[in-house]
């Protein structure tokens, strides 16, 4: 038996210029995790060769139980674009294994779904461990990052693969695509209060609709991807330098700026302005936009008000995480 958890995730600055080359900073949300537990009552068979999905037969041995999402089945009876299967046939396809043993995948996850804090990477992540530990072929993290960034084509379309990088190492993240990894110093911890609104909504749409405003007027919002690319830049500097209580008037530009985007919505906007009726620094959407999470820099010991003023606003519930 092997079991991997994972933690969730939050973007600080850049979402959706990112997918345009523009950088964004995003961290782990520790207080959120899914956690995938794999049992076999069989040893590992198999070779590095002659590997067939059309074969059914292995994938019937293969169960998948999901109680979040009310799943109970076998593998083979999922779609082949299932992330969860896609998942499963991609972990045994790398490492060579044409027959696997007989398994029990049993997921569960206390992150919200389609609301910004990388469930369906986070699910992924912990999957793709699990079930390399099982056959005792773990994977490096530069590894199950790839991996994991093919399964996210299916939840987004075109993502920018900072959800599966950040949750796949754990640590803050300054990510430009298509270019090294990099992670950052927090110079002082400080304190963020997440807000869900309850809207689920599908990344893939958002950025779709941002690409459509794109390809219109591709002059015009690259000047803005380029304002945003520019905050989070600034950003990283004032949290290597332990200047967090800078980063509040650069999150109110950054939700101007996807404001005009229009991936913001009357919940995210109304939970941004009561936070700053609460006394917080800043406060912006964080992710995909259209719902999901906002998020506020607080005043450590001002964090429980102000979460309590978001509830009381609509919110349907509040993290409160120390980024450090």
């Amino acid at each position: 038996m092997a079991t991997s958890s994972t933690p969730g995730k939050i973007i600080l600055f850049g979402e959706h210029a990112v997918v345009y080359g523009r950088p964004a900073l995003a961290v782990p949300v520790t207080q959120v995790q899914a956690t995938v537990t794999v049992s076999s009552t069989d040893s590992v068979t198999g070779s590095r060769n002659g590997m067939d999905f059309r074969e059914k037969d292995w994938q019937a041995r293969i169960r998948i139980e999901a109680p979040d999402i009310c799943l109970s089945t076998e593998l083979s009876r999922l779609a082949p674009d299932h992330p969860l299967a896609a998942v499963t046939r991609s972990v045994f396809f790398t490492l060579g294994i044409d027959s696997p043993p007989p398994l029990t995948i049993h997921i569960t996850s206390t992150i919200p779904v389609a609301s910004g804090l990388g469930s369906g990477a986070a699910v992924s992540v912990a999957l793709i461990r699990a079930l390399s530990s099982t056959v005792h072929r773990p994977l490096s993290d530069e590894q199950v990052n790839t991996l994991a960034y093919e399964i996210e084509k299916l939840h987004h379309g075109t993502p920018s693969g900072i959800d599966n990088t950040v949750v796949t190492y754990a640590k803050p993240v300054y990510f430009v695509k298509d270019q090294p990894i990099e992670t950052f110093r927090v110079g002082a911890p400080f304190t963020i209060v997440i807000a869900d609104t309850g809207v689920s909504t599908l990344t893939k749409e958002s950025v779709g609709d941002v690409r459509e405003l794109w390809e219109a007027d591709k002059t015009g919002w690259e000047k803005v991807f380029d304002e945003i690319g520019k905050i989070a830049r600034l950003a990283r500097k004032m949290i290597e330098n332990g200047e967090w209580m800078a980063l509040g008037p650069l999150m109110d530009e950054n939700h101007a700026l996807l404001q005009q985007l229009t991936v913001s919505s009357p919940e995210l906007d109304r939970l941004v302005e009561v936070a700053h009726r609460s006394g917080t620094l800043g406060a912006k959407l964080s992710g995909g936009g259209r719902g999901g999470n906002m998020i506020a820099l607080v005043q450590k010991e001002d964090a429980p008000a102000v979460a309590e003023a978001l509830m009381s606003a609509g919110a349907k519930r509040t993290i409160i995480t120390q980024i450090e």
